[in-house]
């Protein structure tokens, strides 16, 4: 499932760490608030985040207040959420989640900050009780959408934790920069080059993914519906019901291609699940679905909770292009995320974030840095680079 905003329905695996940089937590709080979830008078808004966080989940507490709206504030750790699966036993994971069932009637407004400090913290937790979880709660989801619950999450995949720069290949001081540089760019800009690919993609009829490391992957757009995601939330898209997510760093373009129409291969060089590299995985796709899955290693532990989704998991349905400028990826390094300017992403399983309505509990991104893109032969993007 998509990673940022199901802050009631999914444990989230990174982390908010110390702020190796100065970074003003009450002008972000402010932001977050008033421009990116637009927080109204008499709003009923649930915040959640890491206790490392409480600082700056007291400001967007106290700000959301000064609005006149309601906050209620849930704190999440790493040892409370290994002991929910080592100290709690199996046979309540089916459970119904009564009081997230709540809030996801009651809530106006969700905002999430990404949580989990540890790398593999629950790699030795059975797949089959994370499906159990997921299949229990994930009706919420669906609420949720059906309400236009307004949903920011700040992290998107990228938070400056010690582990996922290890991944990455770079200092944490260095992910941090690149991280708020990210969250700190310019959003009308940002907003004017997300419309430009939406309109063209939008026009287009066949997209083809290429890249050196044998990926090569045609599949057809025309007629679908094609979304931005630019950090804001405008009163006209709220009411129509067409924007109600934001992912801080924001800069991301995406639609659902047409069912069916997916062909080709797939390889990532490098993915990790669970702090674990899985080396070369490789996806062969068929008809819009994944016919095999193979890796050179690693691959295990992916392919048991791959073997324990239900139905949809190997639909081919999410296509994503990052259009943030001001996230590069440094020489040398394995930056692995959605909003670099020129990054596409592929994605398979749960894709109902994206407007789809495939909503199996399972769902695995695939990013592919440096690959080439073509919209009816034209490009659109040349080993990386954009040319949108």
């Amino acid at each position: 499932m998509r990673r940022h905003l199901a802050v009631l329905v999914v444990i989230t695996l990174f982390a908010i760490a110390a702020f190796p940089q100065p970074v003003d937590k009450e002008a972000l709080a402010q932001r977050i608030v008033t421009q990116s979830a637009a927080v109204k008078e008499g709003d009923l808004v649930f915040i959640n985040g890491s206790v490392r966080d409480l600082e700056i989940l007291e400001n967007i507490a106290v700000n959301v207040r000064k609005l006149g709206a309601d906050p209620l504030v849930a704190i999440d750790s790493d040892r409370m959420t290994r002991r929910m699966f080592i100290d709690v036993p199996a046979k309540y994971d089916a459970q119904f989640p009564k009081w997230f069932a709540l809030l996801a009637n009651s809530a106006d407004v969700v905002i999430s900050i990404d949580t989990g400090d540890q790398a593999g913290l629950l790699s030795d937790i059975p797949p089959e009780r994370f499906q159990a979880r997921a299949r229990a709660s994930a009706a919420l989801g669906e609420v949720m959408r059906a309400r236009h619950v307004r949903q920011i999450n700040l992290g998107n995949g990228m938070y400056p934790t010690a582990f996922l720069a290890q991944q990455f290949g770079m200092s944490q001081d260095e992910l941090s920069n690149l991280f708020w540089r990210g969250v700190n760019v310019d959003y009308g800009a940002l907003s004017a080059t997300g419309e430009r690919l939406r309109h063209a993609l939008a026009a287009g009829r066949e997209l083809q993914i290429t890249n050196s490391n044998g990926t090569n992957l045609r599949l057809r757009v025309e007629g679908r519906p094609v979304m931005v995601s630019d950090g804001t939330l405008s009163t006209e898209a709220m009411a129509r019901g067409e924007k109600t997510q934001v992912w801080l760093p924001a800069g991301e373009v995406f639609l659902v291609p047409v069912a069916g129409t997916a062909q080709g291969t797939i390889v990532v060089n490098r993915y990790y699940y669970q702090g674990k590299p899985v080396e070369a995985l490789t996806l062969q796709v068929k008809d819009g679905r994944v016919t095999s899955m193979s890796a050179k290693s690693g691959l295990e532990p992916l392919r048991a909770l791959y073997d324990s989704a239900s139905s949809g998991k190997d639909l081919l349905d999410i296509v994503d292009f990052g259009i943030n400028p001001n996230i590069t990826r440094p020489p040398g390094s394995q930056v692995q995320t959605w909003t670099p300017a020129g990054t596409v992403t592929v994605g398979i399983g749960n894709n109902t974030w994206a407007g789809g309505d495939n909503n199996t509990p399972f769902g695995l991104a695939l990013f592919l840095p440096g690959s080439s893109v073509t919209l009816d032969g034209k490009s659109l993007v040349e080993n990386g680079a954009a040319r949108f």
